[in-house]
């Protein structure tokens, strides 16, 4: 990996252990920057962060190099996250807005990146048997593919930065939609919905999305489709990732996340033509 050596700066400062997400462990604050362990994927996210700040976008940490102890080191992103407990505001639909403009924003700005030569995307794991294909649908861009609560910024109630990187890959803008809805609307059993989230209009919520972000016609057309494929897929992958990564991976299984995407999968199954008719509609 070609990664630069960052050099700390004269004054020390301590190490503040920061939330890490649902796999991301061992995360740390020193000062102004972030501390990580270096993962399979870093090679393209270093070069996509790097792309990120040559382009002028400020809605992601700089990479700025790795530590004495082999982690990677970011620039620390001021402003409010949403933990767990899930603060009310993540319900706000004006958030949920600034949500799709910053997918937009991001999107624009990594139009010109491609994967470099010599660099596989992904957790180097291979294809689970069985598991069913992808969306028919070639990539249009390498996406961030995780907008969780836990991944955006928000300062003065907007999204403002995106962080956590880690599962970048080259995807569709469709796909990168979904994956905003899936969080943000939320796109699941109500049963499995966060408290602050449940009971929503969860088509509503994604047609918010879908308009903050500037979503073409085509796209919207195909956006349950990619639903229920993506839904499909991720079952059998969730189960590859607690069986090889274990962690975080295994944990979210351990406490039933396969159940949950079956109970997706019903759920879009059902409400597929409603949430269809949503994202059309004049």
């Amino acid at each position: 990996m070609n990664a630069v050596t960052y050099a700390e700066p004269p004054e020390s400062h301590p190490e503040i252990p920061l939330a890490g997400g649902d796999v991301t462990e061992g995360v740390v604050r020193v000062g102004d920057t972030v501390r990580r362990t270096i993962g399979p994927n870093a090679p393209l996210v270093h070069a996509l962060l790097r792309h990120l700040e040559a382009v002028g976008f400020a809605g992601a940490p700089r990479f700025l190099g790795v530590d004495a102890a082999g982690r990677e080191v970011l620039s620390f992103v001021p402003g409010e996250v949403a933990g767990r407990p899930r603060p009310p505001w993540v319900a706000d639909e004006g958030r949920l807005a600034s949500v799709g403009r910053l997918v937009r924003a991001y999107h624009e700005a990594v139009a010109g990146f491609s994967v470099p030569d010599g660099v596989r995307p992904g957790l180097g794991l291979e294809e689970p048997p069985g598991v069913p294909p992808e969306p028919p649908y070639p990539a249009e861009l390498v996406g961030h593919a995780d907008y969780t609560p836990d991944n955006l910024v928000f300062r003065d109630g907007e999204a403002a930065a995106l962080i956590d990187f880690d599962i970048a890959r080259p995807v569709t803008r469709v796909d990168e939609l979904y994956n905003a809805m899936l969080y943000w609307a939320p796109l699941c059993d109500p049963v499995d919905a966060d408290p602050v989230l449940r009971g929503l209009d969860m088509p509503r919520r994604c047609r918010i999305l879908a308009d903050a972000y500037g979503m073409s016609e085509i796209d919207r057309s195909r956006l349950v489709e990619v639903a229920v494929m993506r839904t499909r897929r991720s079952w059998f992958l969730m189960r590859r990732n607690a069986e090889e990564l274990g962690g975080g991976w295994a944990r979210m299984w351990s406490e039933g996340v396969g159940d949950q995407i079956k109970r997706r999968e019903a759920w879009l199954e059902r409400r597929g033509a409603e949430l269809d008719a949503a994202l059309t509609a004049p």
